[in-house]
């Protein structure tokens, strides 16, 4: 099929060549500086967009001629890829830099940098350039591409450097990328969101939609897979919204019945969706892709009217209701629902909050990931009055979760007996010896093995159900 032509040209390649050629100087000034391989630590907070980012990042570095440490302080180069989302990551932020002053001040030599979401934003940048003085290195998430140029001016002329331009953001092809795992990778599919949810900040540090080209996507996939790669996971701040800037257009569904027929045994995922642009092609689509995980995340933020409309959500919660019917009519059991909600949003009143808690008896989600409301400055939100007491809003979040760990019991139970194929990912945390898998619908299943099983597809049979996981026994090899 003809790849998609987007509106806004993605960045010229002779960019990224020319970040190559820094990537050399930088390489050459560090053999200069340096009898062994200098170490770099990469911390990241935030989401998977953020963890796909320090993989590009991890990459560039690694042809700058940096090995890789998770002990800070052993490292020349310590890099923090920062989330904005809420207050608390931002605060985490600020301590782990803190932290480090009395290495600098001992180590003259290393680069102390942050980039990510919240250096996008000009409050922060400014309180790092002025609070922070011995941070070398500030960029914004438009410019990760810039890295090698950026960190050579750091080095060569040790001065500051602050790059956090305000701009709708590129797509940059090519760039390298060095992936945590074998087994599991992130393939970002697009950047940016269009929604301006009234409480949200990503539109304003990750830029306007923009969508990779579809046979780029595909040629990634395929590489992953060929290199043994079992489970990718599409990213996007709007999977949904994948497509509407290329001309011609390509829906989100069809890029996922095109990456269902590549050959191999691996699993596709995809997150965020929004429910205003969750269509029936793209439930009907899950349905029939069988390398697609039964899983569906489907942000709801609040069951009441009133409050998605001031949230700017853009849809009810009875078309909310009816997407998830409809989705389990489809995939009946198979499909695995889970949602995000935030508690005490500004004006948010009790009965509203009943309203959430009424529609979450409904659903009977999987699992969910729930927040009290943060303020974001520069968000409408952050402007609204908020009269409910910090307090209050503690009380209601606990009802939230109590109530929802009474529905994730339920459920767990219907599982005993059951057999999953699932993908092995790493150590189990029940005890020496157990090993962690998830099934096809994102439930994490423990059983005990061998470390070889890591990386693998097993079928495991529940045995013994728990509130949040499920513990079993190998039944087979796939």
């Amino acid at each position: 099929m003809t790849a998609g032509k987007r509106k806004t040209a993605a960045l010229d390649l002779q960019e990224i060549s020319r970040q190559r050629q820094f990537c050399e100087k930088v390489k050459a000034l560090l053999q200069t500086k340096y009898t062994q391989k200098p170490l770099a630590a990469v911390v990241t907070f935030g989401c998977q967009q953020n963890l796909a980012d320090s993989e590009k990042i991890k990459g560039m570095l690694a042809e700058m001629g940096y090995g890789f440490t998770e002990n800070r302080l052993e490292a020349q180069l310590i890099i923090f890829n920062t989330c904005a989302v809420r207050e608390h990551a931002e605060a985490r932020v600020f301590g782990n830099i803190g932290m480090l002053k009395a290495y600098k001040e001992e180590n003259k030599d290393v680069v102390i940098a942050c980039c990510g979401c919240m250096m996008q934003q000009e409050h922060i940048a400014n309180k790092i350039k002025k609070s922070f003085p011995f941070v070398d290195l500030v960029f914004g998430t438009h410019v990760i591409h810039c890295l090698p140029q950026l960190l050579y001016s750091v080095l060569s002329e040790k001065k500051r450097v602050f790059e956090t331009p305000d701009a709708d953001g590129v797509i940059a092809e090519g760039v390298p990328v060095l992936h945590d795992s074998k087994t599991r990778a992130w393939l970002p599919i697009m950047y940016g969101c269009n929604n301006f949810c009234t409480y949200c900040i990503v539109p304003y540090v990750r830029g306007r939609e923009r969508s990779r080209d579809k046979n780029v996507i595909i040629g990634e996939a395929k590489e992953l897979v060929s290199m043994g790669c079992k489970e990718i996971t599409l990213l996007g701040q709007n999977v949904n919204s994948y497509g509407k800037d290329l001309e011609p257009r390509v829906s989100f569904a069809q890029l996922l019945r095109e990456l269902n027929e590549i050959d191999g045994d691996f699993r596709i995922r995809f997150m965020t969706s929004h429910p205003k642009d969750c269509t029936k092609e793209l439930l009907q689509t899950m349905a029939g892709c069988g390398k697609v995980a039964r899983h569906l995340h489907l942000p709801f933020q609040s069951g009441s009217n009133r409050v998605l409309k001031a949230m700017h959500r853009g849809y009810t919660r009875e078309q909310y209701i009816e997407l998830v019917n409809y989705a389990r009519q489809l995939m009946g059991d198979d499909i695995s629902i889970t949602s995000d909600i935030i508690v005490g949003f500004p004006g948010e009143t009790y009965e509203e909050f009943c309203e959430t808690l009424s529609l979450v008896s409904e659903i009977k989600f999987s699992a969910l990931f729930t927040f009290i409301y943060s303020p974001r400055k520069g968000t409408p939100a952050a402007e609204m009055p908020d009269l409910t007491p910090l307090d209050e809003k503690k009380k209601w979040f606990k009802e939230l979760t109590d109530l929802q760990e009474k529905i994730s019991d339920e459920n767990m139970k219907k599982f005993r007996g059951k057999t999953f194929k699932s993908f092995v990912y790493g150590e189990g945390k029940l005890g020496a010896g157990y090993l962690a898998a998830r099934t096809d619908g994102n439930l994490i299943i423990e059983f005990k093995g061998g470390r070889e099983l890591i990386g693998t597809f097993q079928n495991i049979k529940a045995t013994t159900p728990k509130t949040y996981v499920l513990v079993g026994e190998i039944e087979s090899s796939d």
